[in-house]
């Protein structure tokens, strides 16, 4: 369509009197400490430890000398392969101080996973807890080729932090003046619409930034304490948690290593909390805990709820039961730090379940046209994309995807169809990209596709998302076998389990003789997806 001068553009670009910071972590921290430093900053529940600003402190620096003392340099990657616990924090700043990149592997990773996590981004060192959720984490190294050196966090922290005596402070001071606030920080490992995950890397600048501002979406002040139950290994823990929370001098609050409901509403209830973070998933079950209507959760007002839309009788119901009438949507992507808009704490209610916000802090989105880039108008849908100092430096070592991803203009194409409105709200209304998104967790098709490939029984295999009411999305793989091939739903699965971390095993599994196609042989997956949804509609 041509455009007459009075249709106002889908383009919103969040100013704000409030600076930008022109800092690394490090320095961010320090001041923390210097500000705040008798304060609580964290408790972990589990492990019975809560330290204020001072003595996590004297952690920190016990860990990064400890890093100069294992001969880690300025750029070189290390790797933290863990749930939640106070060495993941410690570490997270420690690294962020000797100018080291920290790289972020998910807990349920298997080796295949964790073999191209390690090697795609050169880890020098890999520190990793004992294990999750029934996994030896030694045995899953073990089959790993060529593994960095490991330090375990149950039998090998107190040992590596004793390394801290053979580096003098001054030794840290020079590294730390070193370092730019633009360099690259972190690498997370996030799943691309084909193949094995892509490490998006950030820098100080994002982590830093795009934590502060949520902290001050929120109105965190030292007085505040948050509890965080989602993974450290997310942005959302590492930075809508750590960051945010730490930037304020407010308290992070650790219920347990991974989401337990009980466990998560008791923190609030015995460590007062103000504010509490979960994908709709969690709300729920905190809700459903048999514990919860008894449960004195006045302390709470705000909050954060991402990964998946809210429904409306779950906003209200975290609004009335839980205290949380200041609870805030975010939207984002791990490419942008991950934070580009964010509902407000007064936002009506309607706003926060049909909407992910507007637009955050120095930061710009426009919907445009996924075809041509033309930016549209307001109320019509197309390519989210988003520009400004949260976008990633870049994938790591990929730069063709790099390229594909970001555009010379330097917009993220997130692959997320929205639709903005008169007043600068933006509702999602689906996807480009052929993303399958679980309870929270992005899950590649081609990732699992590929992996089913290799058993010998599975000729050919299709994997899409399907609606689920509590995950939001479901893995479904259409499988068709070999000839004479004798393969079940179960040993579909259980290969899968054996392989990759459990969020990605099908939930369904279905045996075909072959898939809808147009008539040039593309595979129409959209027909997938419309006959699932009709089956499970007749199903229940």
């Amino acid at each position: 369509m041509a455009y007459d001068h009075w249709v106002t553009l889908a383009y919103a670009h969040g100013a704000c009197d409030v600076p930008l910071r022109g800092e690394t972590i490090g320095e961010a921290w320090r001041s923390a400490v210097a500000g705040h430093g008798s304060r609580d900053a964290l408790v972990v529940r589990h492990q019975g430890i809560r330290w204020t600003y001072e003595e996590l402190d004297g952690q920190v620096e016990r860990c990064a000398r400890a890093l100069l003392a294992a001969d880690v340099a300025k750029g070189d990657r290390v790797g933290i392969w863990s749930p939640n616990n106070a060495e993941w924090v410690v570490l997270q700043l420690a690294t962020a101080r000797v100018g080291a990149i920290l790289v972020n592997v998910n807990p349920s990773y298997r080796a295949r996973e964790l073999e191209h996590a390690l090697g795609h981004a050169g880890c020098c060192l890999l520190l990793h807890a004992p294990g999750f959720k029934g996994v030896d984490y030694r045995e899953v190294l073990a089959a790993v080729g060529s593994p960095p050196p490991a330090i375990g966090l149950d039998d090998g922290w107190e040992r590596f932090l004793g390394r801290a005596g053979e580096v003098a402070g001054e030794a840290l001071d020079a590294r730390e003046a070193e370092l730019g606030f633009d360099d690259p920080i972190n690498i997370q490992f996030t799943s691309g619409t084909t193949g094995l995950p892509k490490g998006a890397t950030l820098s100080h600048h994002n982590i830093l930034n795009n934590g502060f501002f949520i902290g001050e979406t929120l109105a965190y002040t030292p007085e505040d304490r948050v509890c965080v139950p989602v993974p450290f290994y997310h942005c959302f823990g590492m930075v809508l948690g750590n960051v945010a929370i730490l930037t304020h001098g407010a308290c992070i609050v650790v219920p347990s290593e991974s989401f337990d409901p009980r466990a998560t509403v008791d923190a609030v209830v015995e460590e007062r909390c103000t504010s509490l973070y979960g994908v709709p998933t969690m709300f729920i079950a905190m809700l459903a805990d048999p514990a919860s209507p008894e449960a004195d959760l006045s302390s709470l007002r705000t909050g954060i709820m991402a990964g998946s839309a809210c429904p409306m009788e779950l906003m209200k119901r975290v609004g009335t039961e839980m205290h949380m009438d200041e609870v805030t949507i975010c939207y984002g992507m791990t490419e942008t730090s991950p934070v580009s808009a964010q509902t407000q704490r007064d936002d009506p209610v309607e706003k926060r379940v049909g909407t992910v916000g507007r637009v955050h802090p120095h930061v710009e989105v426009k919907i445009a046209d996924a075809a041509t880039g033309r930016t549209l108008g307001r109320g019509e849908p197309g390519e989210l994309c988003t520009r400004g100092y949260s976008v990633m430096l870049g994938y790591w070592d990929d730069e063709a995807a790099t390229r594909e991803a970001i555009d010379a203009a330097g917009w993220m194409h997130t692959g997320d169809l929205a639709v903005m409105d008169d007043d600068g709200y933006i509702r999602i209304v689906g996807r480009i990209k052929d993303m399958i998104i679980r309870g929270g967790e992005n899950i590649s098709p081609r990732e699992i596709e590929e992996l089913l490939y290799t058993h010998p029984a599975v000729a050919d295999v299709q994997v899409i998302g399907v609606p689920d009411e509590r995950y939001g999305e479901i893995v479904c793989a259409w499988v068709v076998r070999e000839p004479g091939a004798d393969l079940d739903e179960e040993s579909v699965r259980q290969f899968c389990r054996e392989r990759v971390a459990r969020f990605k095993v099908p939930a369904i599994v279905r045996f075909v003789d072959g898939f809808p196609m147009t008539v040039t042989g593309k595979i129409q997956k959209f027909r997938m997806r419309e006959e699932e949804i009709a089956r499970l509609g007749a199903a229940s």
